[in-house]
């Protein structure tokens, strides 16, 4: 991952060194003296992770860190200062700090605290497809294939068999299966898991396939990844 960083210090020697140690790590950093500059890059720039100092001159590290938080800004932010009195790293955490170190400081622990902050912020694009073995379900357009033949699935049809691929080859068990696909609490009496599991057995059926979807007797249902 390319990390972006901004780097609020006010101290030219801590400043030259914490910026040094994260380029060489191949990551981008941007600084900023005083707390005003800081704010005004944190909020026109796009950045993984700002390190912020609390004792800065024209707005301070906390007030900087408030007003990021008012307008909305959830980069992470790891306060690097010499304040380190239990009640000073308390006020910064709830001021919105994600991390607290204090100096001085070891750049490997610098790092790898860094690091885990910005991966915290990466977030991974939804799947937009689930496929098991030769079955392939593309969920924008709600496309299901068996061996490339489309199945024509009804809307229950369609999310019990979607929870069963996110599963594949574990028992699910009845119980599971009717609150998480129609969000009720589970009713012994009712055969309305049965009928939707035998309507897509008999579609796989129709396609040669009916042994995707296993029975366990008092347990559930499985849908195997063996074809």
């Amino acid at each position: 991952m390319t990390m972006r960083i901004l780097l609020v210090e006010d101290d030219a020697t801590t400043l030259k060194y914490v910026a040094d140690g994260f380029t060489a790590q191949k990551y981008q950093v941007d600084s900023a003296t005083d707390g005003q500059e800081g704010l005004t890059l944190a909020k026109h720039n796009q950045y993984d992770l700002l390190i912020l100092d609390r004792m800065l001159p024209k707005l301070d590290g906390l007030t900087l860190l408030s007003a990021l938080r008012t307008s909305g800004n959830k980069t992470p932010v790891l306060i690097l200062s010499a304040l380190s009195h239990v009640d000073e790293r308390v006020k910064g955490l709830r001021a919105g700090g994600d991390d607290y170190m204090t100096k001085p400081f070891a750049f490997a622990e610098l790092l790898v605290r860094a690091e885990k902050l910005a991966q915290r912020n990466v977030v991974e694009p939804a799947a937009t497809e689930i496929e098991v073995g030769s079955l392939k379900m593309e969920l924008l357009t709600r496309k299901v294939t068996l061996d490339d033949s489309e199945l024509m699935l009804q809307p229950k049809e369609f999310q019990l068999l979607k929870y069963l691929m996110e599963h594949p080859n574990q028992v699910i068990s009845r119980t599971l299966l009717f609150e998480a696909v129609w969000d009720y609490h589970f009713d012994p009496r009712t055969n309305v898991i049965d009928v939707h599991i035998a309507k897509l057995r008999r579609k796989f059926e129709e396609l040669g396939h009916g042994e995707l979807i296993e029975t366990v007797r008092g347990a559930g249902y499985r849908l195997c990844k063996r074809h």
